[in-house]
């Protein structure tokens, strides 16, 4: 079969299984860019390429390519996709083995949290925002504060706030729980306290207002101000420009943008005593040693803090240290 059609049927088998739009969007591309890459190899159109000519020496060349001006996560990603790919035509009996296996992918150095730097930031942010610091054509505070507060208070990932609909806040009032639909299909509860709550409500008042409309269950939970899902590019404006009106855009760590919600969520769990299993369920890693890095650095800085302790230093001189 051609590699045009495989990939197709590879994406159903996705799609069969649940998995959040923005990753399958995220696995189309990365299996359309290398195939595209490939078609430039090989001389043809992906609907004419035999998937018996995709082999490990023109993998080897694609992803040579594909990785010229694309960061070593990005190409990790992709290959992961890629060798996914390949292990279901394996299954399917589609081809005979995984090339995959043989060719290379970069070696990412171990990610470190990259929280908001600064004690009072996300408070800062949040009362700066809730204040109307943020202009726009078209302010919503009620939205952007609703939006900020879920990320920092949850520690959702960005595609899975995109993702939340009406129906994703269930359970009474004072026993409010966000179900998020996770990374890998993984699925989990999130208890939302009094304060979220009712900022979320005042945030769906407040819709309500604006667009005349009933909420059904199955409405996104988050809208631009059209009223329509509110999507990756939006959301990303509405963070720095919160963060910049708050005064705040310098304490974000290079690399870091609406993640660092996440993380300051996870350190802070970690600063007040939560284990790795706590952080990992909440959080939704699949491995628990993710969430060992937040503790790790946590009790790092601690002990950081407690070396700068100036009457350390006087004990110091009396040592003879």
């Amino acid at each position: 079969m051609d590699l045009a059609r495989l990939i197709e049927t590879y994406l159903e088998h996705l799609q069969a299984r649940k998995l959040a739009a923005n990753s399958l969007r995220a696995y189309r591309r990365d299996l359309e860019s290398v195939a595209g890459e490939l078609v430039e190899l090989t001389g043809t159109t992906a609907d004419r390429l035999p998937v018996e000519r995709v082999d490990a020496s023109v993998l080897r060349s694609a992803f040579a390519r594909f990785a010229a001006a694309r960061s070593a996560s990005s190409v990790t990603r992709a290959w992961s996709t890629w060798n996914g790919f390949f292990g279901f035509l394996v299954v399917e009996g589609a081809v005979p083995g995984n090339p995959m296996q043989v060719v290379p992918k970069p070696r990412n150095a171990p990610s470190t949290p990259k929280p908001l730097q600064g004690e009072d930031t996300p408070e800062r942010l949040l009362r700066m925002v809730a204040a109307g610091a943020r202009r726009a054509r078209n302010p919503w505070p009620e939205r952007d504060l609703a939006v900020l507060a879920t990320l920092l208070c949850t520690g959702v990932r960005s595609a899975e706030l995109l993702e939340l609909t009406v129906a994703s806040l269930a359970g009474r009032s004072g026993d409010r729980r966000l179900h998020v639909h996770g990374k890998g299909g993984k699925n989990r509860s999130i208890p939302i306290e009094d304060a979220l709550d009712v900022l979320i409500q005042n945030y769906l008042r407040s819709r309500r207002e604006r667009f005349g409309e009933r909420l059904p269950g199955g409405e996104p939970l988050f809208v631009d101000h059209r009223g329509e899902r509110l999507r990756r590019g939006g959301l990303q404006y509405l963070v720095r420009q919160s963060l910049r009106a708050a005064g705040v855009s310098d304490r974000v760590q290079p690399g870091a943008m609406v993640h660092a919600l996440r993380h300051t969520f996870a350190t802070r769990l970690a600063e007040d005593g939560a284990n790795a299993a706590e952080i990992a369920k909440l959080l939704g890693h699949s491995s628990i040693n993710s969430s060992q890095t937040y503790i790790d650095v946590t009790a790092r800085e601690q002990r950081m803090s407690v070396r700068a302790n100036r009457t350390l230093h006087v004990l110091g001189e009396l040592s003879g240290g």
